[in-house]
C-alpha cells in the first residue's frame, strides 16, 4: 500500500474500553417454515477505545455490516454480549435506547436516499436531532450550528438548505448526513460506507474530518468498508472479517505491513495497481465454490491454498502472534 496516513491521535495510551464486544453472534433463518440457518455473524469478539478508529474490512458477505447494525440495535443478537461504557445494551428498553444510547452513538449509511423523507426538506433530518437530543438549543444557535457543520463537510448552506432530496446529488445528501450525525457529537460513530458514494476528491476530505473529530472530540470510529486503501488511511486499527469470523485483527500497520492470515494476503495482493493495465489473455475463470460449505472448520479453507485437513474440521481460534496482532489461522497455532 502506498496511501499516506494521516497522524494517529496523540500519543496518550488509553486502556479503557468505550465498546466491547462478546462472541457476538446473529443467526438469520430462511423461509416461513424453518428453512435453513444463516450465521451472518459467528462469536465475534472486539473493542474499541475512546478516541480510536477500527477499521471493519471485508468482501460483500463477510458480515460486517451486520455487526454494526447490531452494535446499533437495528438486529437483535441470537447470543452475545454488546457493552457500551460497561453496559449491555442489549437489554435497553426502546426509552432508554432513544434518550441515552443514541445520543452517544450516532451512524452514517451507505445509501442516503433511503435515510431522507422524499416529502420534506433536507432541513428536517436537523430538526429532528435538536428535538430528538438538543431540545434546549436557541433558534439562533441551532441556524449557526447546522451552517458550521453543513460548511465542515464542504457543502454551501446556501445550496443545500430547503432543498428536497431529489434535488440533491447521492454525494451531497451523504454528507448532510455526516454533518447531522456529528452534530451531537457522539461518542461512537458507525460510518458503513459512509464515503463509498462520493466521488475520489471529496472521500480524502471527508476521512480526514473524521479523524479532525475524533482528535477535537474524542469521538470513536467504527469505519465498516470494502475499500482496504480507505480502511488503511484512517484505521488505527483494524479487523479482517471472513464469512462472520474475525480472521485477523490488530494495529493498522502490522495487519497491512505484517499480514499473517491467508485471506488477508489474498485482499491485499488483489488491490490493482494502478501502474498496470489489465489485458484479457482468455483464462477459463474458476469454478464457484458449492452452495455448502462446512461450518465447523475454518471459512476460508475452501478458497485458501495452504489449507490441510485440519482447516477443514476445527475452527481456528484467534492467536496473538505479536504485539497487538492476532490472526485465526492454524498456521499461527504454535503448532
Amino acid at each position: 500500500m502506498t496511501t499516506t496516513r494521516p497522524a494517529t491521535s496523540s500519543g496518550v495510551i488509553r486502556v479503557s474500553e468505550l465498546l466491547k464486544v462478546e462472541n457476538l453472534t446473529k443467526v438469520f433463518t430462511s423461509g416461513l417454515t424453518g428453512g435453513y440457518e444463516i450465521r451472518a455473524v459467528d462469536g465475534i469478539s472486539f473493542t474499541v477505545k475512546p478516541g480510536e478508529i477500527v477499521s471493519l474490512v471485508g468482501e460483500s458477505g463477510s458480515g460486517k455490516t451486520t455487526v454494526g447494525k447490531l452494535i446499533l440495535r437495528l438486529l437483535t443478537p441470537t447470543s452475545g454480549r454488546i457493552l457500551f461504557e460497561g453496559e449491555d445494551i442489549t437489554e435497553f428498553d426502546k426509552k432508554r435506547l432513544k434518550t441515552e444510547y443514541y445520543r452517544k452513538v450516532q451512524a452514517v449509511f451507505q445509501d442516503p436516499f433511503a435515510s431522507f423523507n422524499p416529502l420534506h426538506e433536507i432541513d428536517r433530518a436537523f430538526d429532528l436531532v435538536f428535538r430528538s437530543f438538543l431540545p434546549n438549543v436557541g433558534k439562533e444557535e441551532r441556524e449557526e450550528m447546522i451552517d458550521h457543520a453543513l460548511e465542515g463537510v464542504g457543502l454551501n448552506p446556501s445550496e443545500v438548505r430547503g432543498k428536497f432530496p431529489h434535488q440533491l446529488s447521492g454525494g451531497q445528501l451523504q454528507r448532510i448526513l455526516i454533518a447531522r450525525a456529528l452534530l451531537v457529537r457522539p461518542k461512537l460513530l458507525i460510518a458503513d460506507e459512509a464515503v463509498s458514494m462520493l466521488d475520489a476528491s471529496t472521500r480524502i476530505d471527508v476521512l480526514n474530518l473524521l479523524g479532525d473529530f475524533r482528535d477535537k472530540y474524542n469521538t470513536s470510529v467504527l469505519f465498516v468498508t470494502h475499500d482496504l486503501a480507505l480502511g488503511y488511511y484512517i484505521s488505527d486499527s483494524t479487523i479482517i472479517m471472513y464469512r462472520g469470523t474475525i480472521v485477523e485483527m490488530g494495529d493498522t500497520e502490522r495487519v497491512f505491513h505484517n499480514p499473517l492470515h491467508p485471506y488477508t494476503k489474498m485482499l491485499l495482493e488483489s488491490v490493482p495497481d494502478i501502474n498496470v493495465k489489465w489485458e484479457f489473455k482468455g483464462i477459463e475463470p474458476e469454478k464457484e465454490e458449492g452452495a455448502v460449505y462446512q461450518i465447523k472448520g475454518c471459512r476460508y479453507a475452501p478458497r485458501c491454498p495452504l489449507a490441510y485437513d485440519k482447516c477443514f474440521s476445527v475452527r481456528p481460534e484467534l492467536v496473538e502472534v505479536e504485539k497487538d496482532h492476532w490472526v485465526a489461522c492454524h498456521l499461527y497455532g504454535g503448532e
